[in-house]
């Protein structure tokens, strides 16, 4: 898997030539399925940018934003963006109006492509940010006054491209939109071509060269969905399929009915499948039980995926029944998950990056005898471990150009000799690489002792009674330690025990398990403090734990 070209609209014309009548991208909507080819998009694409450059007058290096779910018309403003010499910006759907005009003051859009749903916020948008002067819906039937639809701009297919320097940004990802300045990560196309060249290693080694049928499940501005899922997959000739359900029940059912082999997720969503998978095997007669656990130890000794797919046969059919595996990236990887997909015969490549990498740094793609690796890094980036803090830094050509408008926070993570400090902590061994904190998240105590709140949450979230868990270093107030930090964790208990036992016996369950599993754990790393709540912990968009949200939560 290697590219011809390293210019991206010379990308785009291979791809477009190379695959024109296969499927690219495919979503179900109420009319039922809508799939487009590579030359479709190509198509639809082309005569969009040539109206933003020829009937529109948009400058070349102007923002277009997109403000909508993923969909393959999402394709079109990504495409037609990179044609008409705009730089792309992604948004966030699930961010308020508030969050979205302070990141749309910042980035200063003169385009807003927006799908139906969202077009009111789209309009509203408009209205306060003085930028904005086009907006383009981006479904077939949706006619509004003063709105350009994609579909509806004339079918002319070719204009003079603009083409753009591999150094110029292609894209801004915003990383939050909430406090101070929003903080707009720019990738540049030369950050871009060099990621499809790395995961292009990464897949031939998954995959073997094979082309497969994908599903989309992250949304379209996390930039793993669109360095991998999207750019990734299509200059390789895959077909991706977008569902808007993350119900397992839906998936399932897309997965089934398109013969999805492979996708790219988020630890959470394989946690909740494994729930789902174990659930079904709770309600299951007791031979069954009996069956799938002599079954799944005896896995543990097969080396061969095609075997244990005959031994799961029943999981594997709910699955579609040609699915090879995934990349978890996003958050760290619960090994007990990782090796539950495993022992099953579904391949689980642990990934690890940051939107600053573009995101990309590795794959785990070695023997899968170690799940709590996140690899070796992609071919062409440099690693190394800072003696005194134990940081990852990293240097390479998919490191970003910098924080937009933010030259004093680019230059506190990138040195000026390009090397990025990751703000993650890791140890290297044997050119493997594993993460095992952030040094923001690290908690000092009193006695200059310092503790990972990932280490504890790894050991904790094996009670069977915690749905969530988040550990973090809190202020004493109070006593000889007054201002030191404490081990705190914030626990959810899971809903059903509400159902069997008071709100105390509940507390008193999880306190005491806590205290058992606690004792795998040196003494001062132990949590001095365990607080209950009902409500789930605030999370982003790829379930990561909002960590200042919850301290706000328990100091109220």
């Amino acid at each position: 898997m290697g590219l011809r070209s390293k210019d991206i609209l010379s990308i785009l014309e291979d791809k477009t030539r190379d695959y024109q009548e296969k499927i690219a991208l495919g979503t179900r909507d109420t009319f039922g399925w809508k799939e487009f080819t590579y030359k479709g998009i190509g198509q639809l694409s082309r005569k969009v940018a040539r109206y933003i450059i020829e009937e529109l007058n948009v400058p070349k290096g102007e923002r277009l934003a997109i403000l909508s779910e993923s969909k393959p018309e999402y394709a079109t403003a990504v495409f037609a963006s990179a044609l008409s010499g705009l730089v792309t910006v992604p948004l966030d759907v699930k961010l308020t109006k508030y969050e979205l005009k302070s990141i749309l003051l910042d980035a200063q859009p003169t385009v807003l492509f927006t799908s139906n749903y969202y077009l009111e916020t789209a309009k509203a948008l408009k209205e306060e940010i003085p930028s904005i002067q086009h907006i383009f819906v981006l479904d077939q039937h949706s006619k509004h006054e003063n709105i350009i639809n994609v579909y509806d701009v004339p079918d002319i297919f070719n204009a003079k491209w603009r083409r753009r320097s591999p150094k110029s940004t292609a894209l801004i990802i915003y990383t939050s939109g909430t406090t101070g300045q929003p903080k707009g990560v720019e990738i540049t196309f030369a950050n871009i071509t060099s990621q499809l060249e790395d995961l292009g290693y990464a897949l031939n080694e998954i995959l073997d060269g094979k082309q497969v049928r994908a599903l989309s499940i992250l949304p379209m501005n996390h930039l793993f969905e669109m360095t991998v899922g999207f750019c990734t997959f299509l200059n390789y000739g895959f077909s991706v399929y977008y569902t808007q359900s993350l119900k397992p029940k839906d998936i399932l059912g897309i997965m089934q009915e398109k013969k999805v082999e492979f996708m790219i997720v988020v630890p959470a969503f394989l946690k909740l499948l494994k729930a789902g998978i174990e659930q079904e095997l709770k309600n299951a007669p007791k031979v069954t039980q009996m069956a799938f656990n002599f079954m799944y130890h005896l896995a543990k000794f097969i080396p061969s995926y095609a075997i244990k797919k005959v031994l799961f046969k029943k999981i594997h059919d709910k699955f579609g029944g040609n699915f090879i595996g995934c990349i978890s990236g996003g958050a760290p990887l619960d090994i007990n998950v990782g090796r539950f997909f495993e022992r099953l015969g579904i391949k689980v490549y642990q990934g690890y990056g940051l939107s600053e990498t573009s995101p990309v740094v590795c794959v785990n793609t070695d023997r899968r005898n170690d799940l709590a690796s996140v690899g070796r890094p992609l071919k062409h980036f440099e690693a190394r471990i800072d003696a005194q803090t134990g940081e990852l830094q990293l240097k390479g050509p998919s490191v970003m150009k910098g924080y937009h408008n933010q030259p004093e926070l680019t230059k506190e993570v990138l040195d000026e000799d390009g090397w990025l400090h990751t703000g993650d902590i890791a140890k290297i061994d044997r050119g493997h690489i594993y993460i095992t904190g952030r040094i923001k998240n690290m908690i000092v105590l009193a006695g200059g002792k310092k503790v990972f709140p990932e280490e504890v949450e790894s050991v904790l979230e094996k009670s069977e009674y915690l749905s969530e868990c988040c550990v973090m270093g809190i202020n004493r107030s109070f006593g000889a330690k007054d201002g030191m930090e404490e081990v705190t964790a914030i626990v959810v208990p899971k809903e059903e025990l509400y159902k069997k036992h008071s709100e105390q016996e509940v507390e008193k369950i999880v306190k005491d398990d806590i205290k058992v599993l606690s004792m795998q754990l040196t003494q001062y790393k132990r949590p001095s403090t365990v607080i209950i709540k009902k409500e789930p912990l605030p999370r982003t968009t790829t379930r990561k734990v909002k960590r200042n949200e919850v301290k706000k939560l328990i100091e109220v």
